[in-house]
């Protein structure tokens, strides 16, 4: 079943990849759980120490870069793209090394490639979550390329011979 997840939906599938795959049953994301041992996804780390949240998230648009050879580049079909953002957390750099590792293949980055941006599993096209928001510049006539991508592939999950027949 084709999934997409969009910020909050980027991070969950970090949490559940970690808990799944690497086996980390208590993983989460600190915003709900500041105890637990696996902090996949953690505060940006010039949001420590903020009482005031007032905006204060990152926020607008952002370049992110997008590596050669995954299905976020045959989607994007650039290098570079603009993406609208408004977040508070991240996927928490301790743990990405192991869960790439493991066959989690984070496909875009900003552009210093400190914060993951896209994500996707080795081999599926119909998996890939963002962490920032592509239905901000989305139009009728111009639709945002993830959220393309993610019809298409309901369409082929729904009525394969159809689709692969075009």
């Amino acid at each position: 079943m084709p999934f997409l997840g969009i910020c909050l939906g980027f991070q969950v599938a970090v949490v559940e990849f970690a808990r799944d795959v690497l086996g980390y049953t208590d993983a989460n994301s600190t915003e709900f759980d500041r105890n637990t041992r696996h902090p996949v996804i953690d505060i940006l780390p010039e949001q420590k120490g903020i009482q005031d949240l007032g905006g204060t998230m990152r926020l607008g648009m952002k370049l992110v870069r997008v590596k050669d050879g995954t299905l976020a580049r045959r989607i994007y079909s650039s290098p570079e793209i603009m993406e609208r953002h408004r977040h508070r957390y991240e996927v928490n750099p301790e743990f990405i090394q192991e869960m790439e590792d493991a066959g989690l293949v984070f496909s875009g980055t900003d552009e210093e490639g400190i914060r993951m941006e896209i994500l996707e599993l080795k081999g599926r096209e119909n998996f890939i979550a963002a962490q920032y928001h592509a239905e901000f510049l989305s139009r009728p006539m111009r639709p945002s390329p993830l959220h393309r991508h993610l019809v298409l592939q309901a369409l082929k999950y729904k009525r394969p011979k159809e689709i692969e027949a075009r």
